[in-house]
């Protein structure tokens, strides 16, 4: 059968949109990471003790939980393309006043604009579900991995390139770690820009109509009643400890490096191992989801996470390799449960009520992880790295437990795609 000519202007349509999302994801990715890497040293130079290094950890991730939330309120009412360019642009401003704070060494300045730099970063991760909103429930893992995978380039371009923005901030006169806030400024603003131009029509406009019509006004009076499903229980613990664990030992690893010797050259190589690990092998996680379903996917990816918490906590303290095998593994552990959970939350729903519970998840993921970053820094200071990952290790049996015991309640209402 041939396609009609607006079947075919549709197709063409939702391509331009996943490549439109794929390459802000990979803009807004390369700014945001390149901005956490060294948020933990900023805070304790300007500090001048570690117990508040992982404020700004903590910030960034409360920036995203308000973004997830009020940029999903927003896209309801306004559309998706005025809630991931709008969270763009927050996350310049949000660099801007970062720059600023590190030039006057004020914490609670730095705080500020670390908290609108993860207000920015929600843009990235509600992209995810906007390529999902353009296929069919079968083919929706598959979709959030191709966009997920664009933060490759963030994972392995952001942290490499902290060191020449210090040398360059330096060569105009400013302080080595305001170089690294500068790059968010370009490469999130680029991605705020190709967003607000190039993702029209709406998604919306062009999302697939399989489960039920755009309804707004429902959306709202479901989601109550949402978050009592049993699948959604189980996604959302799984979401919420899996990032919480990531946070806890991703925030204090550049810390304990260099506190061990390292320097920010290899702290990159870290940080990127872990952030591609984090990212890469998106795709495969999206085709195992679509295949065996979401539960199994979250388990393994659940079981990876722990298997990396107890690895950090072992590792040698100068121990690089070590470290960068603990930090990819944490990294594709939590793409497994990330891209598993998120498929679990996009089944069955109108668009809207899609949107709404996944911006009230992604807030809840968000809140979870702020306390964890922050607490992080506490852990680190009084006790050690090794009781971090100990701590995070056995924080994963909960969600296992969890989403065992719900598995079939799940399946039964939704069957994997073979």
């Amino acid at each position: 059968m041939t396609a009609t000519p607006t079947a075919l202007g549709l197709e063409r349509a939702r391509r331009r949109t996943i490549r439109s999302l794929v390459v802000g994801v990979a803009l807004g990715s390369t700014g945001y990471i390149a901005a956490v890497t060294v948020a933990t040293i900023v805070a304790e130079d300007l500090a001048g003790t570690s117990a508040w290094s992982g404020a700004p950890g903590a910030s960034v991730v409360l920036g995203a939980a308000l973004g997830s939330a009020g940029l999903s309120a927003l896209m309801v009412r306004r559309g998706r393309r005025a809630g991931v360019a709008l969270g763009y642009g927050v996350g310049v401003l949000g660099a801007l006043i970062a720059t600023l704070a590190v030039l006057t060494r004020s914490l609670p300045v730095l705080l500020v604009g670390t908290f609108f730099i993860g207000f920015g970063n929600s843009s990235n991760q509600l992209s995810r579900y906007v390529a999902a909103d353009l296929f069919p429930e079968a083919r929706r893992a598959s979709a959030i991995g191709t966009v997920v995978w664009a933060s490759t380039v963030g994972a392995v371009v952001g942290p490499n390139l902290v060191s020449f923005a210090g040398l360059g901030a330096t060569a105009i006169g400013l302080p080595p770690l305001a170089g690294p806030y500068l790059l968010p400024i370009a490469f999130v603003g680029a991605a705020a820009l190709l967003s607000f131009g190039l993702l029209r029509p709406d998604p919306y406009q062009l999302a697939h109509r399989s489960d039920a019509a755009f309804d707004g006004a429902t959306a709202e009076v479901r989601l109550r009643e949402l978050v009592r499903r049993p699948a959604v229980v189980a996604a959302v613990v799984a979401l919420v400890v899996g990032q919480v664990v990531m946070v806890l030992i991703m925030t204090m690893t550049p810390l304990h490096m260099t506190h061990n010797g390292h320097d920010l050259a290899a702290v990159g190589v870290v940080i990127s191992g872990h952030t591609f690990g984090m990212f890469a092998l998106s795709p495969l996680s999206g085709r195992l989801t679509d295949r065996f379903g979401s539960p199994p996917v979250m388990i393994a990816g659940l079981g990876v996470v722990g298997m990396a918490a107890v690895l950090s906590a072992i590792a040698p303290p100068d121990g690089g390799t070590a470290l960068f095998l603990a930090l990819f593994l944490l990294g594709f552990g939590w793409n497994l449960g990330y891209v598993a959970g998120s498929a679990l939350l996009s089944s069955g729903l109108s668009v809207a009520e899609r949107t709404r519970l996944q911006g009230a998840t992604d807030a809840a993921i968000w809140s979870s992880a702020a306390a964890a970053s922050l607490s992080s820094g506490v852990v680190v200071a009084f006790a050690s790295y090794t009781a971090l990952g100990i701590l995070g290790a056995a924080m994963v049996l909960v969600p296992i437990w969890i989403v065992l015991g719900r598995h079939r309640r799940i399946t039964a209402t939704r069957s994997p795609a073979v």
